[in-house]
């Protein structure tokens, strides 16, 4: 320790000498004071401090008192205060500094230095720390390393066996970022710069640090300027598991706090027999912080320039955005001529929108639409859209809305247009849908009635060109089996005039408007014995306004359809009920609350009207289960109503214990009392017949329930013949996440429905669908699903009447052959593994997935798809195309 020499001496030398020494010591603790506050605004000493190693603590306190409040003209913010702790502090008048040692913690502004010794020269105004140093700084940033050379301000300096480790959040998930370099240097606080650095994501390996991470990016010169958010790469090289594996000279990224900046965002790598091989490099232009453009074009080595650019904008209200595309093509013959291909076509293109606006806090507006030159191109140049909804039914939405959302209401206007894009569809079958208005309104009861009164309402408007119909397949030859470069399409000799036994009719050419509204009221009663009575009553109006219209080859089959109502048709339906339920509940403790629960309903109306002489086009979707089991209508929409005496009969039982296990059964029929059944009358489209509820007593339905805790379920559903009791409809699965007794997740389901000629199903239909994801480590998985097709009878839709004129004339709609009808079919399959951690997601996925499968085709698309991700440096999707598939995407051939 540096300092004054002490006096020495007897009698008043001695007294004098120790008098001389408590000013000194006042007066050195004066200067140690000085010496910082020259250097920082404003110092002061934390509690654990110590002048020196033989230093009393009321000196250290006296030195905190003794701290300037104001700011001194030295760097930093106005206000700002260097806080200091260490086990010791030491300092040297000869020399000018100041050390901080034992745990040395200082403490500027937002910036935090530790150490085991911090030096302070107030010559240099430098600040030096060595062992165990850590800088954080205002951002959250750590840097450390053995030595470091810094200004008073922590802004600027040199690093020594720099690293720096930072928390950032990608798609909202924490990832620690780190650099790393045998020398660095920090400057304006704004910059680091490493020397031979290098930066990578990957924690490092706790047993073995010195192992190379997973990956990392090693360069002469790293630069990371946090004011800019740049990190700009000199001489680099990706390193995997410590093997180069790629060069670049320079590059720059924008550093992982970054969610929008200007720049090249990863390439996408494209390559297919069509289109040929090719790169597409999208580049993201950060116009503002609420909207931006991402141009993304496509070069490909046999069609040219795929042109795509999209521009989002959010506003105070909500967002939009505009996705558009487009290609000359240079080799159009790539692709079948049509009409079932876009072989004869030059340019291509589709333009997509999406948005949606907050009027106020209860009412939104807004739109999902996309429109394309042909109904293949989305698929042949892979720009899938959020609108198709899957390659079983492959079809593009679009649609407006606005909607309306008070306490106890619902307001929703809308309009839909549908376009097919299977080589199968026709345009003309598709209906154009607008408006569809739906209102619904609860209020409670008035005065002695109680209960809540319920008012929907619903205005649907729809227009089609041709009549939308299927044929009723039936064993047999064909009428004739016509071909078109070289492709056999066979047709069926159905719907050539109308007959419920051989034409099933989804849609009429023409227009048709339905207005509907319904007022509702039902209360329910609990008695001191615990039986739940709730009596219920509605009216129901329905006023259709129908325009049949014929069209071509569809003469004779319109003109046959029954005579449908035409202009303007209504009817009324009243209705009152009960519902009954007496519910005995016991409590056996361990083995849990057990519930019995008998109910019984009953419905009285008089028999629906206009049954078969009105369209319908809402109502066709008809699955007796469980679930419509007590629903007052048991049709899907508005185009049916029920009518008709019914009474529905049923119980369930329901255990709940305390260790979480759950289990519910429930078994019922409908019984139809009075009246005509709705459900035995097939309207143009057969819906009701072969439903189970076409018969006086209906067939039983049930379900089982079990979910032993909370990751696992198992559901069966059932419906039973009335007469006999066989199976007509079955269903059963489960899903589970056997953590912690297996690292396995699965789901399976299987189906089983009886044949319904009527509807059109003359052969039974079974099937299975299966996932499971197994991670054999907790960073590597492997991963399947499958849907099998048991049965695989294919199904005949949309044949034309007087067929060969029809295949002529435009030549879709066609109907395909039967493929070794009732075995076993492997219809999609995807089989895949990867590895996942903190910092990277590796993923190989073998897909086959069917093409329009809802014709009946036996085509699918077979893809490899391998998928690399470099967390917050970005992505890749490398996809590959094999196999075989003709016609139903437009391609010639692909391999």
């Amino acid at each position: 320790m540096s300092g004054s020499g002490s006096g020495s001496g007897v009698g008043s030398w001695l007294e004098l000498g120790l008098a001389l020494r408590k000013v000194a010591d006042i007066a050195f603790a004066a200067g140690w004071v000085a010496l910082l506050t020259a250097a920082v605004p404003t110092v002061a000493v934390g509690p654990a401090a110590a002048q020196s190693a033989n230093a009393q603590a009321p000196k250290a306190q006296s030195l905190k008192a003794q701290a300037p409040k104001g700011p001194s003209p030295a760097a930093g913010k106005p206000g700002e205060r260097l806080l200091v702790e260490a086990a010791e502090l030491i300092y040297d008048n000869d020399k000018n500094n100041v050390t901080a040692r034992g745990n040395a913690e200082l403490h500027y502004g937002p910036r935090t230095l530790q150490a085991d010794r911090v030096l302070y020269d107030r010559n240099t105004s430098r600040v030096f720390a060595e062992g165990n140093v850590r800088l954080t700084d205002e951002t959250g940033a750590v840097l450390t390393g053995d030595k470091m050379e810094l200004t008073d301000d922590f802004k600027n300096g040199f690093i020594d066996a720099l690293r720096i480790q930072q928390t950032i959040e990608s798609k909202g998930q924490p990832v620690r970022t780190r650099f790393s370099a045998p020398r660095g240097e920090r400057i304006d606080g704004e910059r680091t710069s490493f020397e031979y650095g290098t930066y990578t994501a990957c924690e490092p390996c706790k047993n073995h640090p010195e192992t190379p991470p997973l990956w990392q990016i090693r360069a002469a010169k790293i630069i990371h300027n946090n004011e800019t958010h740049i990190i700009s790469f000199e001489e680099s090289t990706l390193e995997v598991a410590g093997i180069p594996l790629a060069y670049l000279p320079y590059f720059e990224a924008a550093d992982p706090t970054v969610k929008r900046k200007t720049g090249f965002l990863t390439p996408r790598f494209i390559s297919s027999t069509a289109l040929g091989r090719g790169v597409s490099t999208p580049f993201f232009i950060n116009l503002a912080p609420n909207y931006d453009l991402t141009l993304s074009p496509a070069f490909l080595s046999n069609q040219g320039v795929l042109g795509q650019a999209e521009y989002r904008h959010r506003l105070d209200t909500g967002s939009f955005n505009l996705r558009v595309s487009g290609i000359f093509q240079t080799t159009p013959s790539a692709f079948l001529p049509g009409p079932l291909g876009a072989g004869d076509r030059d340019f291509r293109g589709s333009v997509e929108s999406k948005g949606e606006f907050y009027i106020s806090d209860r009412w939104r507006t807004g739109w999902d639409v996309v429109g394309v030159t042909d109904k293949w191109f989305l698929d042949n140049y892979r720009i899938r859209n959020q609108n198709i909804t899957t390659d079983y039914f492959r079809e593009a939405v679009s649609t407006g809305f606005l909607i309306g959302q008070g306490d106890r209401s619902w307001f929703e206007a809308r309009g839909y247009y549908f376009k097919g894009l299977s080589s199968f569809d026709w345009q003309k079958e598709q209906p154009l849908v607008a408006p569809v208005i739906d209102y619904d309104k609860r209020i409670n009861g008035p005065g002695f009635l109680g209960g809540e009164v319920r008012f929907e309402s619903n205005i649907t408007h729809l227009s089609r060109e041709a009549t939308d119909y299927q044929g009723i397949p039936r064993t047999g030859a064909y009428l004739l089996s016509p071909s078109a470069n070289g492709i056999n399409y066979p047709l069926y000799e159905t719907c050539l005039t109308f007959t419920r036994s051989t034409c099933l009719v989804r849609g009429l050419a023409g227009t048709d408007t339905r207005l509907s509204a319904q007022v509702s009221w039902r209360r329910t009663f609990i008695d001191d014995a615990g039986q739940v009575i709730t009596p219920f009553a509605y009216l129901r109006t329905d006023a259709f306004f129908v325009d049949p219209r014929n069209s071509g080859y569809q003469n004779a089959l319109v003109q046959n359809i029954g005579r449908q109502d035409e202009d303007f048709s209504g009817r009324v339906m009243p209705a009152v009920g009960v519902d009954y339920r007496y519910p005995f509940v016991s409590n056996f403790g361990p083995l849990g609350v057990h519930t019995l629960e008998p109910i019984a309903q009953l419905v009285l109306r008089p028999s629906e009207t206009h049954i078969g002489r009105l369209p319908n086009e809402d109502a066709q979707s008809l699955v007796f289960d469980d679930t419509s089991l007590f629903e007052w209508d048991k049709f899907s929409g508005y185009d049916r109503v029920e009518g008709g005496v019914r009474t529905n009969l049923g119980a369930q039982y329901s255990v709940v214990t305390p260790a979480g296990w759950y289990a519910n059964v429930l078994f019922g029929e409908s019984i139809q009392l009075a009246g005509v059944n709705s459900f035995r009358r097939g309207d143009i489209a057969n819906v009701g017949l072969d439903s189970g509820l076409d018969k006086r007593f209906s067939d039983y339905v049930g379900r089982v329930q079990v979910s032993p805790n909370q990751n696992i379920s198992f559901i069966t559903r059932a419906r039973f013949d009335q007469q006999d009791f066989h199976v007509s409809r079955f269903e059963t699965g489960i899903t589970a996440r056997l953590a912690p007794f297996a690292p396995v997740d699965l789901s399976l389901f299987y189906s089983f429905y009886e044949a319904q000629p009527a509807l059109g199903f003359v052969h039974k239909r079974e099937g299975v669908t299966a996932s499971a994801t197994y991670h054999v480590t907790p960073n590597w998985f492997v991963t399947g699903s499958a849907l099998v097709d048991l049965s695989h009878y294919l199904d005949v839709r949309d044949n034309f009447a007087d067929a060969y004129t029809a295949f002529l004339t435009n030549p879709v709609g066609v109907a395909p052959v039967y493929v070794n009808p009732g075995k076993a079919y492997l219809s999609g399959i995807s089989l895949g593994a990867g590895y996942q951690d903190e910092c990277t997601t590796v993923s190989l996925n073998y897909i086959v997935s069917p093409i329009a499968a809802a014709l009946g085709t036996a085509e699918r698309n077979r893809t490899v798809l391998l998928r690399v991700e470099l967390k917050t440096l970005g992505e890749v999707d490398l996809r590959q195309n094999v196999g075989t598939a003709t016609t139903s995407d437009g391609i010639a051939t692909v391999r």
